[in-house]
């Protein structure tokens, strides 16, 4: 059975910062594109940041850009995301995805991806 499970989130500071972590059992996403979404209350799912199997293309919603940074441990079979000078607006619950096609790049749709997380919750106070 295929696992992805988020972790790191919780409670800080505007202004401050947070690493969340994904780890995948179940099968490796090595060859894989992954990304994290987000969601907050009464709003849609949206695309955070994606990165490819290489790690070698990366791709990031306007509202995250300059802030967060999306990396991956293959042999770990881990995907990360550093958040910093985080606001208010960044609280949500953070979903780390990846698509089972194998060599894809990665997409901003949240259907190109076939496999989610959980999430976990970040809110940031004002």
């Amino acid at each position: 059975q295929v696992r992805l499970v988020e972790s790191g989130g919780g409670l800080v500071q505007a202004g401050g910062s947070l690493r969340l972590s994904c780890a995948v059992s179940g099968r490796t996403f090595s060859r894989n594109a992954m990304a994290w979404f987000r969601q907050a209350p009464g709003k849609e799912r949206e695309f955070v940041a994606a990165i490819t199997w290489r790690g070698d293309s990366t791709d990031y919603a306007d509202s995250v850009k300059g802030r967060f940074t999306i990396s991956r441990d293959n042999p770990k079979n881990a995907l990360y995301l550093q958040m910093n000078s985080l606001k208010p607006e960044d609280t949500a619950a953070y979903s780390c995805a990846a698509v089972s096609s194998l060599n894809t790049p990665t997409s901003t749709s949240r259907t190109f991806y076939d496999y989610w997380g959980r999430g976990t919750q970040v809110t940031v106070s004002s």
